[in-house]
Order: C-alpha cells, then structure tokens, then sequence
C-alpha cells in the first residue's frame, strides 16, 4: 500500500448522525465525503486518517481501508490473505487482533474467518499473537466479508474518540462527547453564541460548546493506535498537531451548566478544568425554576433530560419538563432551544415550538431525538 495513495477512509458514528457527519467533514475539507449507514466515507492517505482522529468531533472512529478481495471458501481467505502486503502498514512487533463478520457469504464461520487472517498476519509478517494481555496495545484489523467480498479495515483510533482524555468524572447517563458535537452542530451552533445547560450533568454539553468555541481539537490530549502502525510517520504527526493546534482567538460568550446535584456540579468543574476551558465555563447548582438568562447576547439552550426509559417512570417526569418549557418561555425570549429525549409526548409537554423532529439517534441503547425550536418569542 503506497504511504502516499489515496484510499477510503470510514468514518464510523452513531447511526442517524450520518448526514451531521457529513456536514462536519466537508466543513473541515476532507476529500468526497458521502454518507453511509453507520458514517461516512472519505477518501485520503494516512495524513488524513491522522487529521481525522485530531479534529473530527463527531467522529466515534476512524478505519483505514487497506484491502479488499473476493474469497469464497476458507483456504481460498487463507490464501489471499497472504498476498496482502502486510508489512506497509503493520509493524513485526505489534500484535494484531482480527474481528471478522460474515454476511451472505459462502463463509458464514466468523470466528474461523478471524483466525485465518491473524495466522496469514502471524505468519507472512511475524507479528507476535495477541493475548489477554494486549488488549490495550494490539492493533485491530476488521475483516468484513460481505456478498464473498472481503473487505480489510485497520482501527486508527484505538479507544472510541468520545474518550477525549479530560474527562474522567460522569454523572448519570452521560451524553458521549461525540453526540453532543453533532447536537450543538444540528442545532445551528458554531462557536459564536453562549449556550446554556440547566441540567448539565457532568458538563458534556458545556464543554464541547467551550472547546468548539477557542478552537481547542478534541484529540488534543490523547493517544491513538494509528500510532503502533508501520505506516506512522512521527515527524509528520508532530508538525500536523503543531499546525492544527495554532491558538485561536479567546471567545467573546461563555458557556453556562446548572444542575440541582452539587455533586454533579463539582463533576463538571473537574471536567471543565482537565479540559483547559474552566475560564469559559461557568456550572451553577439550582432548579429549573430558578433558572435565568446570562448577561449578553442571546444563544442556545441545549438540555439533555431524564426520559423514563421504563414505564411508568416518564409520567412522572412531566411535571420537570412542563417547568422546563415554562421557565423558557417565559425568560428566554430570542433564545433557541434544542432538546433531546427518547419520549414524544415529555417534548411536547414543554409546551416549546418544536419543528419536525430529527431521525431517532442510539444512546446507550435507548433510541432517542433532537427537538429544536428556532427563537422563541
């Protein structure tokens, strides 16, 4: 594989989150981005793989697609999987641990699939086996065979991206890092406005919209795998976070969480402060009912509930949400709203002029929405 030619690069999110994705790519200039189920794809070289896992905010991983070949029997995978040139993009020394899928395929068998590919790896490069041991270190290659088409796809990014390095305390239910970037993007949010979270949790909203705002890179604090590959240049990656991290000018707004928890509070401070924005932010403990605007311009209210996922539960939340909407409506004038909740009827209750409803997004299993409103009256 040639360090310089271009290749397809699948930039993975939660599904519904594709065409925000999209947009967030094609913002950043990265080259043909078109969404597909679960991301979307791009083309580039392993810079642009790098620059991805640095700068996508929306982004949960980024696979590098090395290789693709017909295969329509086990020894026939054996086989071809020899001829891929290995040695250009992994190391002798790095362990690599195959997950396979098997999908209208003549090989239906995943696992042993799997155990092919790592032996022809094992064997024509001289990786080491992965063990228990390895988890952390290894290098994840996933084999798709799909339609007898096997396609090869290197994980880049190791840990999932929303695992930005400064967050170590979560309150419950946390919203992902990267679900809350593509929720302040789809509700219009560019850095530029101050945002206010008055059930802010552990702070994930707060924070991503005081990051986007001083133009801090998510990937600024951590790790990847793209890192214990062959193809990794270090000189090269350095120059690119130098250049990418280039300061940029304070924000004029600041970004504002409340939460009627104390302890969720302190979370969100530790949060903010691990994360370099705790002059942006400011995270007051009170209720919803005490809830006001700050000095300034108007900007976006951004709030992720409780929904009562069991039922039963989302009857009794009716009345925080119905004190929701009219705690806005009634001093929040000029000011957009985005809420996310998994229950059509709690958004409602707020009594909030909610347009169309965005496609349903997985959280932590539970199928939820983005309800906007443009500025209220």
């Amino acid at each position: 594989m040639d360090s310089d030619a271009a290749f397809e690069i699948f930039v993975v999110t939660a599904p519904g989150l594709e065409p925000a994705l999209c947009a967030e790519l094609q913002a950043l200039g990265f080259a043909d981005p078109v969404p597909v189920k679960g991301g979307v794809t791009v083309r580039g070289g392993w810079p642009e793989v790098w620059r991805a896992n640095l700068e996508v905010r929306g982004a949960t991983r980024v696979l590098a697609r090395i290789g693709a070949f017909r295969a329509f029997h086990l020894a026939q995978l054996d086989k071809r999987a020899r001829r891929v040139p290995w040695g250009d993009v992994l190391r002798p020394d790095v362990p690599v641990r195959v997950e396979a899928s098997c999908k209208g395929s003549r090989i239906y068998h995943a696992g042993a699939a799997a155990q092919r590919i790592e032996r022809a790896i094992r064997e024509e490069l001289g990786a080491p086996a992965p063990t228990d041991a390895d988890a952390d270190t290894a290098v994840v290659l996933k084999a798709r065979i799909d339609d007898d088409l096997c396609t090869l796809s290197l994980d880049t990014s190791g840990e999932s991206l929303h695992k930005r390095g400064h967050k170590e305390a979560v309150h419950k239910a946390p919203m992902r890092e990267t679900m809350a970037a593509l929720f302040l993007r789809l509700c219009g949010f560019d850095g530029a406005e101050p945002v206010v979270d008055p059930m802010c949790g552990s702070g994930t909203f707060v924070i991503e919209a005081a990051e986007i705002a001083a133009g801090l890179l998510p990937g600024r604090s951590r790790h990847f795998a793209f890192e214990r590959l062959a193809s990794f240049d270090p000189a090269a990656w350095e120059r690119l976070r130098v250049r990418e991290t280039a300061a940029a000018p304070p924000p004029a707004v600041r970004f504002h969480g409340s939460d009627r928890d104390a302890g969720a509070i302190a979370l969100s401070r530790g949060n903010a402060e691990r994360a370099g924005v705790a002059g942006l932010v400011a995270f007051r403990q009170h209720a919803i009912s005490d809830l006001t605007p700050p000095d300034g311009p108007p900007g976006l209210v951004i709030v992720n509930p409780p929904y009562g996922a069991r039922i039963g539960e989302a009857r009794q939340l009716l009345p925080l949400y119905q004190t929701l909407g009219k705690t806005l409506l009634a001093r929040f004038g000029g000011w957009r709203v985005g809420l996310v909740t998994s229950d059509a009827a709690l958004a409602r209750s707020t009594g909030l002029p909610f347009g169309p409803p965005d496609a349903p997004v997985s959280h932590g299993g539970v199928r939820v929405t983005l309800y906007r409103t443009g500025p209220l009256p």
